[in-house]
């Protein structure tokens, strides 16, 4: 049986996880936000405070890759995965607060769409990142990634349809740029959910 003096630290996944969590708290906080919206300062407080959590998480990361001599895969990988992961939870924070700082006083059934698939996109990384650490469920991680792929292509498609509303008629060109910068904001942190996704699958070659 192969042996090695100089173990691979394993909490790297565990922090992945606490990573994805993150992520999938904010999305889910944003989701609800644009369903029942509201200008009362709880819930953009409280996604201020996700965004502070996974900040902590994703510096942990960064501590422990120069501490530890042995990784369980490329350092590269591991700086990349975790960049992409604070990066979707920092961008859904971003997009909350410049909602609260324009002062927009209703929700569209477009934002509910986009906040919506971007929730989807987040389960399905965490998803595949709790699997990560285990090599007999590859496959299933496969899926995952496969499965916000098709989530980003329907971001894009959600993305146009919702821009073109806004120059139908006689818009205001004001409520345009604005509506413009947030539905690009949320499609950019369904992006990075497919970075993630090309990291994760990376990983795997690499592994095989």
């Amino acid at each position: 049986m192969a042996f090695s003096f100089i173990p691979k630290e394993e909490k790297f996944f565990e922090l992945f996880e606490a990573q994805a969590v993150h992520s999938v708290a904010a999305a889910k906080l944003f989701r609800e936000m644009a369903q029942k919206w509201t200008r009362d300062t709880a819930p953009f407080d409280r996604l201020r405070e996700i965004e502070h959590e996974a900040d902590i998480t994703c510096h942990d990361i960064y501590e422990k890759l120069n501490r530890t001599f042995v990784t369980p895969f490329d350092r590269e990988d591991i700086r990349e995965l975790a960049s992409e992961l604070d990066t979707i939870t920092d961008l859904i924070e971003s997009v909350g607060q410049r909602m609260y700082l324009y002062q927009i006083d209703n929700s569209t059934p477009d934002l509910v769409q986009l906040t919506d698939i971007l929730w989807q996109a987040t389960e399905n990384v965490r998803k595949a990142i709790k699997e990560l650490q285990n090599p007999e469920k590859t496959r299933h991680v496969m899926d995952y990634c496969i499965e916000i792929n098709r989530l980003e292509n329907a971001g894009d498609h959600a993305l146009g349809v919702a821009i073109g509303k806004l120059f139908q008629g006689k818009p205001d060109p004001l409520e345009v740029m604005k509506w413009k910068e947030i539905y690009e904001t949320i499609e950019e942190a369904i992006d990075k959910c497919e970075d993630v996704a090309h990291t994760l699958e990376t990983i795997l070659v690499k592994q095989a």
